[in-house]
């Protein structure tokens, strides 16, 4: 009787374990990697319904990138095409943002050094702009959407005036226009690690923490070593704006850096545990700037008026 007993519990015991080996194989994916990269430069991601998509610069027009865990990334359709945008060459930073109460998805960019807006029904396009025209005359680069608490949106872009050079404005209700009375310089490259190679501050991104405004953006020459990420504040979307005194927050040569090299133009992201994240670009290699790829750190953390980039670094690798 006791060795019936002890051969039905195995019997169970081994359905069991094969059962949980079964479930356990459901659970962790297997992928065929591509890449070892993300091969986009100047990347933006969106964390929407449970899923991130990423978006940068990479070809003509904009593709897009999907993920679930942050570390593996499948290729998606083109987004925003030549045929449905203003322009034809030069297509830059890419940033995309659901505004529920247009339910709408909008992408800033710059195409041929002028700043545009196309709209979509899903992350995934098709983003098409309308009308096709630049949201300015005037060139310009680098195109990023802060909406406030009190629903005002702004935008903050790059100006060619001395450098390049960081402005913002307040945005019309349909967001495909500015204020331009309203137009106020924000950064400008002064400092010494800020002008290594031109005078160039860039890639800016707007947060609000408390009753304090926090600008990461970056500076020096995207073809730098030395590219980097500073930090300014403010008390108000349009300034004036005071640079940390610690800048650059985030390069080369720090401890979780690791051998990166030509680190910046990233954004700031919440993760599913509405955690803040940052994505950035590096060089190819130490040796090679081209092509670019983007990596992500896990902590970005805003308080005391300071930011610190400090997390461990996701390397993302394409899937198929």
């Amino acid at each position: 009787m006791i060795g019936c007993v002890l051969s039905i519990l195995m019997a169970v015991f081994t359905a069991c374990n094969v059962q949980s080996k079964r479930e356990k194989a459901k659970e962790t994916p297997v992928y065929e990697v591509e890449s070892n990269h993300l091969p986009i430069a100047d990347p933006y991601i969106l964390c929407y319904n449970h899923k991130y998509y990423a978006y940068g610069t990479h070809t003509d027009g904009f593709g897009v990138f999907t993920s679930e865990d942050l570390r593996h990334w499948r290729r998606g359709p083109i987004v925003l095409s030549p045929d449905n945008s203003w322009g034809t060459r030069w297509y830059w930073a890419p940033e995309v943002y659901y505004i529920p109460s247009k339910n709408k998805f909008f992408m800033f960019y710059s195409v041929d050094e002028h700043i545009n807006v196309a709209t979509a029904d899903s992350p995934e396009g098709p983003f098409i702009q309308d009308p096709k025209q630049p949201i300015v005359e005037e060139k310009g680069i680098d195109t990023s959407l802060f909406i406030d608490t009190d629903g005002k949106a702004y935008l903050y872009y790059v100006r060619f005036t001395d450098g390049n050079v960081i402005w913002a404005a307040e945005m019309d209700e349909d967001l495909k226009h500015i204020k331009t009375e309203t137009l106020r310089q924000c950064v400008s490259a002064v400092e010494p690690w800020e002008t290594m190679m031109g005078k160039v501050t860039e890639g800016p991104s707007v947060v609000k923490e408390g009753d304090t405004y926090y600008m990461l953006y970056s500076a020096n020459d995207y073809r730098s070593k030395d590219y980097g990420v500073g930090c300014a504040t403010a008390k108000s979307p349009l300034g004036p704006w005071t640079k940390q005194s610690d800048n650059p927050i985030f390069k080369r040569g720090m401890k979780n850096t690791k051998d990166f090299v030509g680190i910046g133009h990233g954004a700031p992201f919440k993760d599913l545990n509405d955690e803040y994240m940052y994505v950035f670009h590096v060089h190819q290699n130490d040796s090679t700037i081209h092509p670019r790829h983007a990596l992500i750190n896990t902590s970005l953390r805003f308080s005391n008026g300071k930011a610190q980039i400090d997390g461990d670094v996701i390397e993302p690798c394409l899937v198929k």
